[in-house]
């Protein structure tokens, strides 16, 4: 599960609204339906976007895209796209209504992808140069890659919002997401307290230098990864003993849904029954999800996180 955990190098969104299709008429002349009137073209279009694959030109408003990213479903259901997406990967579980296929983002199958008739196709990883192999057909792609900071998040909302001709929404969505993250960051106790985020039980931990380290920061957390050895990457494999002499106050656990941890599970391993956090009873179990995306839903992981730490700052 690893590759999944790691969206974020390799961790983050308030109410996601659902925007209707708007409609088009043509007026067919009587008695001649062959010269049917084409729809009027968005005057928005064409459109370059600056992608982590260069400068891609989308010539019209598409109405066919395919989103082999779990981020960016959510993203273009919330900026009001989601009526222009015909498919997205197996993955991408929210919204429900989304149109769920058997496309892979880890393991692009580009016939597949080509079988959808996309005109957009957007990626956060240019897995088996997917990117590269669409083009020959020409077939644009948006490579979006995942967020390291959140003014990249920001960034890609807005793009996705100008590729798709919801520009407005996007803008929107992304001046929603400053308001509430900074009023949840302002109401933020000022207590000093220490914490752990574990993206999985190998344990492998996120440090402050990471997107998701960032959502942390904002509420004057210590991330004590931070001194881990070889913390460098951003992502550093941790040992129990470790975490166990850090002791953390507050421990974020990522790897609930997939590996199925706990307060629990935690408990059992060496060394951690007697750790502050599990004694407390503060372990947060996060939703997997919503803490390996970096799209508009980073707002609710904000605010589980702000929860915690008010809770963990009236003991």
């Amino acid at each position: 599960m690893r590759p999944v955990r790691m969206a974020f190098a390799g961790a983050l969104l308030g109410t996601l609204l659902l925007a209707g299709c708007g409609q088009t008429t043509s007026n067919t002349p009587a008695g001649n339906p062959s010269t049917a009137a084409a729809p009027p073209q968005d005057q928005n279009f064409p459109v370059t976007i600056e992608a982590g694959n260069g400068k891609i030109t989308i010539p019209k408003k598409p109405q066919r895209i395919v989103s082999l990213s779990p981020t960016h479903t959510e993203t273009l259901f919330a900026i009001g796209a989601g009526p222009q997406v015909v498919a997205v990967d197996a993955l991408s579980n929210y919204p429900a209504d989304a149109p769920k296929s058997d496309l892979s983002g880890y393991k692009p199958n580009v016939e597949a992808i080509v079988a959808k008739k996309p005109d957009l196709v957007i990626v956060s990883d240019d897995i088996n140069k997917v990117v590269i192999e669409l083009g020959k057909l020409n077939v644009p792609v948006l490579l979006e890659p995942a967020a390291t900071k959140l003014d990249d998040a920001y960034q890609e909302i807005a793009e996705l919002g100008a590729a798709t001709g919801n520009k407005a929404k996007a803008d929107e969505v992304v001046a929603g997401m400053k308001s509430e993250l900074g009023k949840l960051a302002a109401n933020a106790p000022q207590k000093k307290l220490t914490y752990y985020h574990e993206i999985d039980q190998t344990p492998y931990g996120a440090t402050s230098s990471t997107f998701i380290g960032q959502i942390y920061a904002m509420f004057g957390l210590t991330n004590v990864a931070d001194k881990a050895p070889e913390a460098a990457g951003g992502y550093p494999k941790l040992s129990a003993e470790f975490i166990a002499q850090a002791d953390p106050d507050l421990i974020f656990l990522a790897d609930v849904k997939c590996c199925q941890q706990s307060k629990d599970t935690l408990a059992k391993r060496p060394g951690w029954k007697s750790l502050s956090a599990i004694k407390n009873g503060q372990v947060i179990e996060l939703d997997d999800d919503i803490a390996s995306r970096w799209g508009p839903r980073i707002v609710d992981l904000a605010k589980v996180v702000g929860d915690a730490v008010t809770k963990a700052s009236n003991r």
